[in-house]
């Protein structure tokens, strides 16, 4: 595999996947093999940043010092359009089902994926 793209892990708003050749197997987030087939031959994209709510949960308590200023704050699961499923941040009234696109907002310092509702 050659040098990794840049993502939001590293401070870039992007979000990126991997691809297996061997299989096929979309996965998110970045490894060294495929989780379905073991293979190491791992194509690296960028993700659009459309998706669908799977899961949604409203965070009412900071676990954290740092996220204190946050809440209440929404912690979704996103089916994402290239196959992948991922947790992120997102807007406070997502309900399972609705159609979302990323952008990216500072968390706790951090710069993250934060998902609203596709106009």
């Amino acid at each position: 595999m050659s040098e990794r793209l840049a993502d939001w892990t590293k401070g870039d708003p992007a979000i990126t996947y991997q691809t297996c050749a061997a299989c096929g197997h979309v996965q998110y987030f970045y490894r060294a093999f495929c989780s379905a087939c073991g293979a190491s031959d791992l194509s690296e994209a960028r993700a659009s940043g459309k998706g669908r709510v799977y899961a949604t949960s409203l965070v009412c308590r900071a676990a954290t010092p740092e996220t204190r200023a946050h809440v209440p704050y929404n912690i979704l699961l996103v089916d994402c359009a290239e196959g992948f499923r991922m947790m992120a941040h997102g807007a406070n009234d997502l309900a399972i089902g609705d159609s979302v696109s990323a952008s990216f907002k500072p968390f706790a310092g951090k710069l993250v994926p934060f998902f609203a509702k596709t106009t």
